[in-house]
């Protein structure tokens, strides 16, 4: 099935010839803001990239049912391979997950149509095998958006979306502050965060700054009254 899928959609995306749309996407927040993840005022959409990790994911998965917190994971497919469990874990403990691409690869740089069409159903086949649910959100690695990897989302039912506030939680020594003070100075009400946690593709150990950072944000949310949660709670389905 895959193969015909890959087919299908790989054929598409080439037609769409990757045309990159990263350079332009900022000037498209504002009539795209669903794509921007903006969802419903109120309402805080938390987002993890690049798991699931069995050294890193499980104390998030710890902090987060602690702080009575559901969030969205956006997966990667070799991640999922390396730790078949975790996914499942993820699902079980009331998370929603997401596509994040088979590995973390730059699809603006020589990853023609076809190729970002197959990225997107391995991943997308491997959650639905591991966890029973099908994913229906998809977020490109560094936000290097295509048009490709719209089509290829699309015909795998999958919506695209962004974010509006980040940690940039990737880099070395940085302290649960200075994640939380990245994270306050973008758009939280009504927004999306992007946190991470795993270091698969960050500097060693940047996770441990981001899971100290958690309940901090948690807390500033709830003192302003905005409720976290998943991307399926946040209003954007189109």
């Amino acid at each position: 099935m895959l193969g015909k899928l890959v087919l299908a959609g790989g054929l598409a995306a080439a037609a769409a010839q990757a045309a990159p749309l990263s350079t332009f996407v900022p000037a498209l927040k504002p009539l795209f803001p669903r794509l921007n993840g903006r969802g419903r005022p109120g309402h805080v959409a938390l987002t993890f990239d690049d798991g699931p990790d069995e050294q890193s994911t499980p104390a998030f998965l710890r902090v987060l049912d602690e702080l009575d917190v559901r969030a969205t994971f956006f997966l990667l497919g070799e991640m999922c391979a390396r730790y078949p469990s975790m996914a499942r874990r993820i699902v079980d403990q009331g998370h929603e997950v997401a596509v994040h691409s088979w590995d973390h690869r730059n699809h603006l740089r020589n990853l023609p149509g076809p190729r970002t069409f197959e990225q997107l159903a391995r991943t997308t086949d491997i959650i639905e095998q591991q966890t029973g649910v099908r994913p229906c959100w998809f977020r490109p690695p560094y936000g290097a958006l295509t048009s490709a990897d719209l089509v290829a989302a699309r015909s795998l039912g999958l919506q695209t979306v962004l974010w509006t506030a980040w940690g940039q939680d990737w880099q070395r020594d940085l302290t649960p502050r200075k994640v939380l003070d990245e994270v306050v100075s973008g758009v939280v009400d009504g927004g999306t965060v992007l946190l991470h946690d795993s270091d698969c593709t960050s500097e060693p150990g940047s996770w441990r700054a981001t899971l100290g950072a958690l309940p901090m944000l948690v807390d500033w949310c709830r003192d302003r009254d905005l409720h976290v949660g998943t991307v399926g709670a946040h209003g954007l389905a189109a």
